[in-house]
Order: structure tokens, then sequence, then C-alpha cells
């Protein structure tokens, strides 16, 4: 048995027509750009990419597997050189049960199983080149195939204020949209950590996962989990998130939900922090505002004993600090190799001799939990304060 990192979050961008988006400045979101940086860089083992069920995607990973030797596990997953994929796919439910649309992941354990979720999927919304795509269907007719195709269910983000379960999906439990039988785990999101989750009865059931839900490369592994598993495959995760056999989450590293873009109430336009009983923005004036993931929790709390967890430790990611830009970010990653080591294992020593002491007490601090930082809200980051 061994602890692995894991992030199954990962978007792999396309136009309508199934390319690859080019981002401005960075380096395209292509399979062997995504599997370089969550491995090399970052110091993952397994990684999710949530695209699965686009078909150029699927004949990417197939032309990859042939050019470097990749294979299919018997397991479940595919392993490259350095680390496993597992093909997922995030949906946007909005059927006659929902109060506002909300998104989910779901898991597959082989390819063939994936193309066939494809040619399911394609009947039932505009475009399945695109991620994300709004299914024409329930949420139980596709938490139903998803049984049947021995795959994994979890809600997505589930308290952002936008697409998420708990934010408008819902006016109270998940019960109104989903069968809770058939739900393997739940997906936190940015702007909160299990403690704030466990406020809710009905979640202490499931266990907690923590992705970047990354929509480029240096934003993977921003939130993801270790993993007790006995090797890097489909069935183990399954195991693992059933607790099976000795099999387990050990911990979750995340924001510290704070820095996330929808802790706090914030305005519509300026998303300057309001309370939720202020009648107008005091910033601008504005009269709405885009309710934080806080807030929606003292609506959605119930006054229960929380299950015991693993611990989730705050993670501030390294562009968070003041100071880390590129090249300094670069010379970091020469030194250390990943960005996990930087984060939660070099000595002060160590980092003082690479970027002086200023910046070395700022990531001793955030690995401490000891920076000063103002919330975000309304789409807006917190920020760390300088010092």
């Amino acid at each position: 048995m061994k602890n692995y990192y894991v992030d199954l979050h990962i978007h792999i961008g396309r136009t309508a027509s199934g390319r690859p988006v080019k981002i401005t400045g960075a380096r395209t979101l292509t399979l062997a750009n995504i599997i370089d940086e969550a491995a090399r860089i970052k110091g993952l083992n397994m990684i999710g990419i949530i695209d699965s069920h686009v078909p150029e995607i699927l004949d990417e990973l197939q032309r990859a597997m042939t050019e470097n030797d990749w294979r299919e596990n018997e397991e479940g997953g595919v392993s490259t050189k350095d680390l496993t994929l597992l093909l997922g796919s995030e949906i946007e439910i909005y059927d006659e049960h929902c109060q506002g649309p909300l998104h989910v992941l779901v898991f597959l354990p082989t390819i063939a199983a994936m193309r066939f979720f494809s040619d399911w999927l394609k009947k039932r919304v505009k475009n399945v080149s695109l991620s994300s795509q709004r299914m024409y269907g329930t949420g139980r007719e596709l938490q139903q195939l998803i049984q049947q195709l021995n795959g994994l269910f979890i809600p997505a983000h589930v308290f952002t204020p936008f697409k998420s379960l708990y934010g408008k999906g819902v006016k109270r439990s998940l019960q109104e949209v989903f069968d809770p039988e058939w739900i393997d785990a739940i997906e936190l999101g940015l702007s909160a950590d299990s403690s704030m989750a466990d406020q809710i009865a009905e979640l202490h059931r499931y266990p907690y996962l923590s992705n970047s839900d990354a929509h480029s490369l240096r934003k993977i592994a921003r939130e993801y989990q270790v993993i007790r598993m006995k090797s890097l495959t489909f069935a183990e995760l399954k195991k693992a998130l059933k607790e099976e056999e000795n099999r387990g989450i050990v911990a979750n590293y995340g924001l510290n939900p704070k820095l996330g873009k929808y802790h706090q109430t914030a305005c519509e336009r300026c998303a300057a922090l309001m309370k939720i009983y202020d009648e107008c923005c005091p910033s601008c004036g504005h009269e709405r505002y885009v309710k934080g993931v806080f807030d929606r929790l003292q609506e959605l709390k119930t006054d229960t004993i929380p299950p015991k967890r693993p611990p989730y430790v705050h993670q501030v990611p390294l562009e968070f600090i003041p100071g880390i830009g590129h090249k300094t970010y670069k010379k970091l990653l020469e030194r250390f190799k990943t960005e996990m080591y930087i984060l939660h294992e070099a000595t002060g020593l160590q980092l003082e001799e690479a970027v002086g002491e200023k910046l070395a007490q700022l990531i001793l601090l955030a690995r401490d939990g000891k920076l000063s930082m103002t919330a975000g809200g309304g789409g807006k980051y917190g920020r760390i304060a300088s010092r």
C-alpha cells in the first residue's frame, strides 16, 4: 500500500470544432503538456481528464498510446510513463427537479466505456466536442447509466454560487435531484473545506474530494488529495472512496476557503464584500450580490455531529504569494523540482538560499497558515497581504 497524489478535475480546452484552445502566453492545454505539468512540475501520480467524452480527445489519447507505448490497465485507467490518466466527463444537469443548472463529474474505467458514453451523450447534448455541456435528460437517468457502466458519479464544486448542487441546483437537499445511493463522493470546490461541508448532515456519508478544476497548466494541483492505494488504477480509486481493504483518502490539500472566488457574499458588479442584508453595495451602490459559500452554508447547516475526516491542509499556491513572479517561480522549480516540495517540504534555509529571506518567510508562513489574507467573493480571488 502506498500514498499517491491525485487531482481528478483537469480540463483540456477545446473549441467547438474539437481543436485545442491556445492560451496567450501559455503552453497549449494538450494531453502531453498536461501530463508534463502534472507529473514533472506538480508531482502528481494520478489525474482525471474531464473532457474525455470529446471524440477528438479520445482519438488524441489513442494516438498517444500508440506513439508512446502507454497501456490501458486491466483494472481501469491509462498508464503513461509518468502517471495514470482516468477518463472523466463534466456534465451540466438542469432537469425539471433542479432549481438551477448544476455540474457533475463522471469517471469510467475503460476507453471502450467512454466511447459508449460519448455516443450516448451525443444524442443528449448540442455539441459533444465541448466540455461541460448541458445534458437533456434527468440527473437520475445519468446516475443509472454510470452505475451500469461501473463508473463513478461525483457532484462537482458543490457550493459555488453558479452551476453547483447547493449553489442554485437544489433548495436544501441533494435528494431533490439525485439518488443518494448512487453518489460516490462530493467535490468541495475552492471556497469550502471539509469542516464547512460537514455542517450539512446528508453529506456525512460521502468522502470529500479537493480537486483543482484546472483550466490552465499552472492551476493543476492547486487542490488535490493524497490517497492510499495498492496501485494506480480506477479499481483502486473506487475501493479508496469506499474505504475498502485499508484504502482511503489520507489528506485533502486545498486553498484556504478565504482565497476562493466565492467564499464571501460580494457585489455582483464590483465584487466589494457585502452582507446579505445590505440593501445595496457600500462601494458602488449596485443592488444585486453574489451569495457567498459561507452565507449559503448558514442557510443549509444542520445541528449534527460531523464524522471523523482526513485532515484538510490549507495550501497557498505559489502564484498567490506576493513577490513570486514567473522568474522566481522558475528559479524555485529548477532548485526543488516540484511545487509540492516547495510548499510542504523545503526547509527555511533551503528556501532562503534560493529566493532570499523575505520570500522564504512568506512561503513558511503560508505553510503554517499564518499569512494575513483578504477573503474573495463575487468571482474575485482572495488575496495574501504583503508584509
